[in-house]
């Protein structure tokens, strides 16, 4: 799981170096644009956004127009949901938004993919890329690709946590079980949980029960972060 260009993104050290890494994968993937943005929940405040991009200049004024965000589809979508979203034209027709679609069309947003994090203590975490043409019909190519995403946008949310917020006082960190610990260290290795319950001669949902139960105490919501996570703190190698 953590291998090449997904751990690249965890080296980073400011916010230039995060873009570049950002761009490079969106560039691999095959797209052209991309945005990431980090949201702060504030209690009686207005939500704090910080995003990287390399939105074109001349389409800047409609991407950061926060009227545009809460009529796009798209945007709706990953408010209320982690699934993520494979969209093109008929997303917006859909909504009354042909016309929406057409002009955002002209500066390469024909098609795109996008996702949220929606994770603890009021953060989020909003990735998508965008390109000027049909994405791949053949549903394994597809597949790759989402997948693709989903991992590399865990790992630059922790890098976005990272270099992009205030640091914050040291927690406690919790207290894993030894079998929770040896599971964590085998989803590193990208052993499913199948596998993971032979290998540690258990069943397939107590392997599951025990990865569910670390990812919950170490604050995390999936089981890509809590193993980033765990190797951070120096709870796994």
């Amino acid at each position: 799981m953590l291998q090449g260009g997904f751990t690249s993104v965890l080296q980073v050290r400011d916010p230039d170096e995060l873009l570049t890494e950002i761009v490079g994968f969106t560039r691999r993937l095959g797209f052209e644009t991309v945005s990431a943005t980090t949201v702060i929940d504030h209690f009686q405040a207005d939500s704090e956004f910080i995003t990287l991009d390399n939105t074109p200049s001349a389409y800047r004024h409609s991407f950061e127009d926060p009227g545009d965000w809460r009529r796009d589809p798209v945007m709706q979508h990953c408010k209320r949901h982690s699934v993520p979203i494979i969209w093109n034209q008929r997303t917006y027709t859909a909504v009354g938004l042909g016309e929406k679609w057409e002009g955002q069309a002209r500066y390469g947003y024909h098609t795109g993919i996008a996702l949220a994090l929606h994770l603890p203590e009021g953060r989020h975490f909003f990735f998508g890329v965008d390109r000027d043409r049909p994405l791949p019909e053949g549903s394994a190519e597809l597949t790759r690709i989402v997948a693709d995403l989903q991992l590399f946008a865990v790992h630059a949310q922790d890098a976005a946590q990272r270099v992009l917020l205030p640091s914050s006082p040291a927690l406690a960190l919790p207290s894993l079980t030894p079998r929770e610990l040896e599971s964590l260290r085998w989803t590193m290795e990208g052993k499913t949980a199948w596998e993971l319950g032979n290998i540690l001669g258990i069943s397939e949902r107590t392997a599951v029960l025990h990865v569910n139960n670390a990812t919950h105490k170490l604050g995390c919501v999936n089981k890509h972060q809590a193993v980033l996570k765990a190797l951070r703190a120096g709870l796994i190698r």
